[in-house]
C-alpha cells in the first residue's frame, strides 16, 4: 500500500516522500519484536503500536528521523557532490502528512480482518474486528501491487502518466474493500436471520469471515453455548446461509482444565482469542492441555493459533 501511494503521486510531494510512505506503512508492526522475548506473541500484537497513542505519535518520530536523516546523510552527500546545500530538502509538514496516512492505511487494513486491533490501546483492550478482508488477501496483493509495479515500468521506460496505473489499483483496491465490508454486514444478517428461523436467540453470537482467493464466500462460526459451530455464506449471487454440519467442543468446563486455564500462559491467550477451546492430548506423558480459536484451527494442537498451557 506504501508504495503503491507512492507511486500514485504522494511521493512526490518531497524529498524522501516514498521511503517514509513505505516505512509508515509499515511501523505499527514494529511490535514483532515480541517474538525475540518470553511474551505470548497474541497477547501483545495489535496492541500499543496499533493504539491510537502510537497513532499519533510514530507519525511524529518517523518525520523527526527522517528529517535528521535528510539533514545528516541526504544533504552532507548532496553538499560533498557539489550541490546546492538546500536543494531538494525534505518538508517537515509534508513528511509528517505521509507518515500519518502510511500508518493509519496500515491500522485500516488491519482492522479489517478477524485477527483484529486494540484500536485504543493504551487506555482500552478492546478489540474491534472489520472481518471483511481475508488476512492475507491474494486480491490486494495483485491490485496493489501490480499497480505499483507498471508504474515503476512505466518511468523506467518514459511512457506517459507512470502514476495512472498505481492510481487505478489503489482506487480500485478501495473499492474493493468497500464492497467487502459491505458484502459482509449483509452476510451477517442473512446468518442473524437463519439462527434464529433454527431457534437460536438473536443475542448468539458467531462471525462471519472471508476465505482465501474467494470473495463470494464466507465461513461462519456460531457459538452455541458449549460448543462451536461452522456454517458457510455463499453470494449465487444472493447471501445464503447454510449449516456446515460439523463443529468442535469447547472443553472449557472439564475441572482439569479450567484449572489450566488460570495458568498466566492461558489467560495473556485468552485475551486476544475470540472463539477459544480447549483439548487434551493424551499422547504425552502426562497429557498436555491445548488452547487454541476456532477462527483459525479445527482441533487442538493444530495450527499457529495453537498453544501449550499444561
Amino acid at each position: 500500500m506504501g508504495a503503491a501511494l507512492g507511486h500514485a503521486g504522494l511521493a512526490r510531494r518531497t524529498s524522501l516522500g516514498m521511503s517514509t510512505l513505505v516505512i509508515a506503512n509499515n511501523l505499527p508492526d514494529v511490535d514483532v519484536a515480541v517474538f525475540a522475548t518470553s511474551t505470548l506473541a497474541v497477547s501483545f500484537r495489535r496492541g500499543w503500536t496499533h493504539g491510537v497513542l502510537a497513532q499519533a505519535a510514530l507519525p511524529v518520530a518517523l518525520t523527526v528521523a527522517m528529517l535528521a536523516y535528510d539533514r545528516f546523510i541526504v544533504r552532507r552527500r548532496s553538499t560533498a557532490r557539489g550541490a546546492s546545500r538546500g536543494a531538494g530538502a525534505a518538508k517537515a509538514g509534508e513528511l509528517l502528512l505521509l507518515s500519518c496516512i502510511g500508518v493509519l492505511a496500515h491500522v485500516f487494513m488491519d482492522v479489517m480482518n478477524t485477527y483484529g486491533v486494540r484500536l485504543l490501546m493504551p487506555f482500552s483492550g478492546q478489540w474491534f474486528y472489520g472481518d471483511a478482508l481475508f488476512v492475507v488477501d491474494p486480491w490486494m496483493y495483485l491490485l496493489l501491487g501490480g499497480g505499483w509495479w507498471l508504474a515503476r515500468r512505466r518511468e523506467a521506460t518514459g511512457v506517459g502518466s507512470p502514476s495512472r496505473p498505481a492510481r487505478i489499483g489503489v482506487a480500485v483496491a478501495v473499492i474493493y474493500m468497500l464492497v467487502m465490508l459491505g458484502s459482509n454486514s449483509v452476510a451477517r444478517l442473512v446468518v442473524r436471520e437463519g439462527l434464529v428461523r433454527a431457534g437460536r436467540s438473536e443475542s448468539t453470537a458467531f462471525m462471519v469471515t472471508p476465505v482465501p482467493v474467494n470473495p463470494f464466500r464466507r465461513e461462519v462460526v456460531v457459538d452455541v453455548g458449549d460448543r462451536y459451530e461452522k456454517g458457510v455464506v455463499l453470494f449465487e449471487p444472493w447471501p445464503r446461509f447454510r449449516p456446515s454440519g460439523f463443529g468442535i467442543d469447547k472443553g472449557l468446563s472439564d475441572p482439569g482444565i479450567q484449572a489450566a486455564l488460570t495458568t498466566p500462559r492461558a489467560r495473556a491467550f485468552l485475551t486476544w482469542a475470540r472463539f477459544p477451546f480447549a483439548a487434551v492430548d493424551p499422547s504425552t506423558a502426562p497429557p498436555s492441555i491445548w488452547i487454541n480459536d476456532y477462527r483459525y484451527a479445527n482441533t487442538g494442537a493444530s495450527g499457529w493459533s495453537a498453544v501449550r498451557i499444561r
